[in-house]
């Protein structure tokens, strides 16, 4: 059946393994390996054709395809690009949907509750941009280790609105219910907050914060929040529905190795009044997210590439996968807690963080001190990471291991930042 545009549209929305190049590596087997498993995560490496330059330990910028869904997106491409507007007219809006509504069975959502956006900052700028409820007079709340885009669509609010702006500063070392503490102790103190920014896990420092409960007592308070859930769904072992919130954001070119310019924005069915339309739609809309985000045209065969990310991801687990990450964490991170001059930026306790964590050297704050850091390891121990800026205790540098890292890769680096440390103390 031949759709139009407008039709279109609303269908979109409705051990180093580096270098280690292989043919034909064994198909991923099923789900159900230990994180220590070694041989087994070295056959899911050997599906990466990962760089050799560098041990690449910074992979939160967005996440590598695997080769499989390189080739199945390459072949997407070519596709899309054959059959031009005689697919995009007649099938491509039916294909779409269903990628859309295999997401939104994964998430635990109505398939009218997400949309399709080109990454988390886009889902977010909607959200927060679109966010109704505002009045001059009210406040809205987002702390230091948020994601610096959307702290300024927070600060554009003053302007927009008419609100005051709330920032804290989340508390470092971090404990659960000090987390929990920290966002109760600003609601009360600022009444007139209507709306908080929550990010569930960080990625200036990794640290996982407990939105569920956090939203609950917002909510107990008539205080609605957006979720920043680009570094979680996928990092960590949890379902995006779990988290109970109204209105997230999402990559799935990150954890889910999804081609780059794939988002997802969710809006709860019983909310979507709160949240207006793009001002790039024409009413009459329907009572769903797709009408609440416009992108025009962009990388469909990206989007028709999502199911055979999942498939590659499902054949390993979400427990597996989480536990993976989290182990190449803690072989590096939890052997240097505790060294002179070292401060490990994520807690022990396991509800606190996934892969990323960052660390910082004592007294090191600034930005060119980490750059530094960073430059260091990577100039004498080819460890290629990134510093972070913005925590209101100073600068860091981030490590994000990826499933093609090894524990070789991370005991390089543990290794390796043993030496710098030393190094600097003289």
């Amino acid at each position: 059946m031949e759709i139009n545009r407008r039709q279109m549209v609303m269908a979109l929305a409705a051990a180093p393994v580096a270098g280690r190049v292989n043919a034909a590596p064994a198909p991923v087997p099923a789900t159900g390996a230990q994180p220590d498993d070694e041989a087994y995560w070295a056959g899911i490496a050997a599906h990466y054709d990962v760089t050799d330059e560098v041990i690449p330990l910074e992979n939160g910028n967005w996440g590598m395809m695997a080769r499989p869904v390189l080739e199945r997106y390459q072949a997407a491409v070519r596709h899309v690009n054959r059959e031009n507007s005689y697919y995009a007219r007649r099938g491509m809006g039916a294909d779409l949907m269903a990628v859309r509504d295999r997401l939104a069975a994964r998430m635990g959502f109505a398939p009218q509750e997400i949309a399709f956006t080109r990454n988390a900052t886009e889902a977010l700028k909607t959200l927060i941009g679109g966010y109704n409820r505002l009045r001059p007079g009210d406040a809205v709340l987002y702390a230091d280790l948020d994601y610096d885009s959307m702290q300024a669509c927070f600060d554009s609010l003053r302007s927009r609105r008419g609100v005051e702006v709330v920032r804290i500063a989340l508390p470092e070392p971090a404990t659960y219910q000090g987390l929990i503490d920290a966002y109760e102790a600003a609601l009360r103190a600022n009444p007139r907050i209507r709306l908080i920014l929550l990010t569930h896990l960080s990625h200036r420092t990794g640290l996982v914060v407990p939105v569920r409960e956090i939203i609950a007592m917002a909510r107990a308070r008539g205080v609605d929040a957006i979720v920043d859930a680009a570094h979680s769904w996928g990092q960590i072992d949890t379902r995006p529905v779990d988290l109970d919130a109204d209105f997230i954001g999402f990559n799935l070119h990150k954890w889910w190795g999804a081609p780059l310019g794939v988002g997802l924005v969710y809006i709860r069915q019983s909310k979507v009044d709160l949240i207006d339309p793009d001002s790039a739609n024409s009413p009459p809309f329907a009572a769903g997210a797709y009408d609440r985000v416009h992108t025009g045209t962009l990388d469909f065969a990206a989007q028709l590439t999502v199911p055979d990310a999942l498939d590659f991801q499902d054949r390993i687990g979400d427990a597996a996968r989480a536990g993976r990450l989290r182990r190449l964490r803690d072989l590096w991170a939890e052997p240097l807690r505790g060294e002179p001059g070292l401060e490990i930026l994520t807690p022990t306790d396991r509800r606190l963080y996934g892969g990323i964590t960052s660390f910082r050297f004592a007294g090191r704050t600034s930005v060119a001190d980490n750059k530094a850091i960073a430059q260091r390891l990577l100039a004498e121990h080819r460890i290629f990471t990134v510093h972070r800026d913005g925590p209101a205790g100073g600068a860091c540098v981030r490590i994000t291991p990826a499933l093609f890292n090894s524990a070789l890769d991370v005991e390089t680096l543990r290794a390796g930042l043993v030496t710098v440390l030393r190094a600097q103390r003289g």
